[in-house]
């Protein structure tokens, strides 16, 4: 039995894909599932950012088989860890989940590298490419630690 894991974001086409993508590549794909999510509608069915999909390719990572998903109560049936990026993303998670015991699946992404400080990955939607390349560092960085506890 698969362990499912979900990252969420704001839009899902920066963040979480990033997230998603590193995660997969570090963890056993015949033992864990990854996916993502954003909290919001607008990219449904979108491919990820082009910067997100660029700041992958530099890396050696290809995110172009993803698509954009809206977060949905549903999940907290389907996954049994879910990753925000950032504390809005957590507050709106949290709020949808059908049950008290829902919300000890949700984690900030970044507690993994700072512990309890409530640390935000920043969108980097409006940024430049640069911005696409520290939130990749950060989501490498924090997806090693999750890995390395999951595995």
């Amino acid at each position: 039995m698969k362990t499912h894991i979900l990252m969420v974001c704001l839009g899902n086409i920066c963040r979480s894909p990033l997230a998603e993508g590193l995660l997969k590549s570090k963890l056993d794909t015949e033992k864990f599932q990854v996916d993502s999510a954003g909290t919001g509608h607008w990219h449904v069915g979108n491919l990820p950012d082009s910067r997100s999909i660029a700041v992958a390719q530099k890396n050696g990572l290809d995110i172009t088989d993803q698509r954009g998903m809206q977060f949905k109560p549903a999940f907290f049936e389907r996954y049994d860890y879910i990753f925000v990026m950032d504390n809005y993303n957590y507050e709106d998670v949290v709020a949808q989940a059908p049950k008290e015991e829902d919300k000890a699946k949700v984690q900030l992404i970044l507690d993994e590298i700072f512990p309890g400080e409530r640390v935000d990955v920043p969108d980097p939607y409006n940024d430049s490419q640069r911005g696409f390349d520290r939130v990749y560092e950060m989501l490498d960085e924090a997806t090693t630690k999750i890995a390395e506890r999951l595995s």
